[in-house]
C-alpha cells in the first residue's frame, strides 16, 4: 500500500493494523508492521494511536496492550473469567512467595543465571526455574561468557502482561534506563564460585 495520507487510506490502514493483530494472537512488534505495510514506523505509531481510541470509545471487550516495542489484542480482564470457561482453561495454582522472590530477581536484574538467583536467595532454585519457563514468565536469553557458560534467564511478553507493564521501565518510574545487570561482574561471581 503507497501512503498518500487521505483520511480513507488512514482509516484503512488503521483497520489492517487492527485486523493483523487480531489475527495473530500474539504481540507484534511494530517494526514488522511497518514492514508488511510498507510505510514508516512514525506512520504506524499514528495508526495505532487512532485504533487504540477507537477501541476505548466503543467500549470494546478487546484492548491495545503495548508490551515493549511490540502490540497485541487482548481480552480486557473482566472478561477473562467467561473466556476462560468457554475455553475450559484450567486455573493455574498461585505462585508460591519464593518463585515471586526468583521472578523478582529475574526481572529486576536481568538477564541473570541461576547461580546468581540462588546467590540473592540463599536456596536452590532448579525447581523455580522450571515451574517460571512452564509458565511462560521466563525464558532462556544466551549462555554467559564464563566457566561452565551458564544459562542466562530473562522475562517474557507473558510476564510483561500479566502484570499490566508495558515494559521492564515501568518497574522502576524513577529511571530512565532499564534495570541491567553488569554481565561482567557476573562472570567474575561465577568464576569465583567455579574455582572454590
Amino acid at each position: 500500500m503507497k501512503w498518500t495520507n487521505t483520511d480513507y487510506e488512514f482509516d484503512f490502514l488503521t483497520n489492517a493494523v487492527e485486523a493483523v493483530l487480531f489475527a495473530g494472537g500474539e504481540p507484534v512488534e511494530l517494526t514488522k508492521l511497518s514492514e508488511l505495510f510498507g510505510v514508516r514506523d512514525e506512520e504506524i505509531a499514528l495508526c495505532v494511536d487512532a485504533l487504540e481510541k477507537k477501541i476505548d470509545a466503543s467500549s470494546s471487550s478487546f484492548q491495545l496492550v503495548r508490551l515493549d516495542g511490540s502490540l497485541q489484542l487482548c481480552t480486557r480482564r473482566e472478561y477473562g473469567e467467561y473466556v476462560s470457561k468457554f475455553l475450559e482453561i484450567k486455573r493455574t495454582a498461585p505462585m508460591s512467595k519464593a518463585a515471586l522472590e526468583a521472578l523478582a530477581v529475574v526481572a529486576y536484574r536481568q538477564p541473570v543465571t541461576k547461580g546468581y538467583i540462588e546467590k540473592v536467595r540463599g536456596v536452590d532454585c532448579t525447581g523455580i526455574i522450571n515451574t517460571l519457563i512452564s509458565r511462560s514468565l521466563i525464558e532462556e536469553c544466551g549462555r554467559l561468557d564464563a566457566p561452565g557458560k551458564p544459562i542466562l534467564y530473562r522475562t517474557t511478553p507473558d510476564f510483561l502482561r500479566c502484570f499490566g507493564l508495558s515494559s521492564v521501565r515501568d518497574l522502576d518510574p524513577e529511571d530512565d534506563e532499564p534495570v541491567q545487570l553488569d554481565i561482567s561482574s557476573l562472570a567474575q561471581e561465577n568464576s569465583e564460585e567455579s574455582d572454590k
